[in-house]
């Protein structure tokens, strides 16, 4: 569960570098930092899922 909020806020501060980067408003911001929190919060929920099948 810590991977899946670590992974959500990590792609969260990665969108809203990156839109900031590209000169974008706050809402271009918040939606790359949406966005982003929310594939890199599957991406690893689906690793998470892995591990614990692996390991187990």
């Amino acid at each position: 569960m810590m991977l899946v909020l670590a992974g959500f806020v990590g792609g969260a501060l990665w969108g809203g570098y990156l839109a900031q980067r590209r000169k974008g408003n706050r809402l271009d911001i918040l939606q790359y930092a949406t966005g982003f929190g929310i594939a890199f919060g599957l991406l690893a929920f689906f690793a998470s899922v892995i591990l614990l099948r692996i390991t187990s």
